[in-house]
């Protein structure tokens, strides 16, 4: 008698969980963008959220969170309640770099959250104020050389950050870095000539670059950027020890969200990122989808943690 009980009551929890999951979700889901509007990620975010909200019925509210170099609002991703609604755009700098760069940056990248999917990557692009008399890598180099900490160099993130850093490093120059909270501010202040010179993502500096307000330098990667096919890459510009940086977005959940549910996230970002409407809208932000299955997330957000800790102790940056 009492196995049957059991099992009746084993029946009764399994069916409802499935109802659970046939319904999510169920109300609004909170999308935790850990920098300000203006840049990449929120360009990306507010993308997916449009689509995700379409296809679930349900409301994808963005909350941009910025400060920190990310860390504030991937942490607040990190202590959210693992009910699958609060989902967070995890940011390459945040969860594989920063780690590296705080002593506490209140989350931990390998324990504390679920991966969804590999969102879009992108390269670094290095780009100048019209007042910076240099057309090349090396040009730019040898005016650095000439007038030490004279130049300044804006980030945004901790991988932009760690560009300029590799930069001075390999060229033996002193220039001096201002970090930001987040690409708005931060291109707000090199179009109108406060700092010179800023490694950034095609996203948040093409549309200058078109216009001429801006002068494009050269691009990490292999090849050439298809969005911006008249920039060289950074090989091509003579450094090849920048080789095939990049920066990249996924989605993650709070470490502990039920399976079922990561796995529906993942399939609702993987159709969204696969459609050609949405292709079509990231081409001009030089921002390549790169959707995949969790598995394969958790995997490459481990290996980029072991590869740009490297990185972080080969240059010696440090949080300003």
């Amino acid at each position: 008698m009492r196995n049957r009980v059991r099992a009746v009551l084993a029946l009764c929890a399994f069916v409802a969980g499935s109802c659970f999951a046939a319904e999510y979700p169920e109300k609004a889901v909170r999308f935790i963008v850990p920098f300000p509007p203006g840049g990449g990620t929120d360009a990306l975010a507010r993308i997916l959220a449009a689509k995700l909200a379409e296809g679930w019925g349900q409301q994808v509210l963005v909350d941009n969170r910025g400060g920190a170099q990310g860390s504030l609002g991937t942490a607040l991703g990190a202590k959210a309640a693992p009910d699958g609604y609060t989902i967070l755009l995890g940011h390459s700098g945040s969860l594989v770099i920063n780690p590296h760069m705080y002593k506490n940056p209140g989350y931990d990248t390998l324990k504390d959250f679920a991966p969804v999917s590999r969102g879009t990557e992108m390269p670094f692009i290095l780009v100048l104020h019209p007042s910076v008399p240099a057309t090349s890598m090396k040009a730019l180099a040898q005016l650095a050389k000439q007038h030490p900490g004279k130049l300044t160099f804006a980030s945004t993130s901790a991988g932009p950050q760690l560009m300029g850093e590799l930069f001075r490093l390999t060229t033996g120059t002193d220039m001096v870095h201002v970090p930001y909270k987040g690409a708005g501010p931060a291109v707000v202040d090199l179009l109108g000539g406060h700092v010179g010179i800023m490694f950034s993502v095609p996203s948040s500096v093409a549309p200058h670059i078109r216009t001429g307000k801006l002068r494009a330098l050269s691009v990490s990667g292999a090849q050439r950027n298809e969005s911006l096919p008249e920039v060289p890459t950074m090989s091509e510009a003579g450094f090849k020890d920048f080789g095939d940086a990049r920066e990249w977005y996924g989605i993650v959940a709070p470490a502990g969200t039920a399976a079922d549910i990561v796995g529906r996230l993942n399939a609702a970002v993987v159709r969204v990122l696969n459609a050609p409407d949405v292709h079509k809208r990231l081409q001009p932000l030089a921002q390549k989808p790169v959707p995949g299955t969790a598995a394969e997330f958790g995997d490459y957000i481990r290996a980029q943690y072991v590869l740009w800790g490297k990185v972080v102790k080969a240059t010696g940056a440090k949080v300003n």
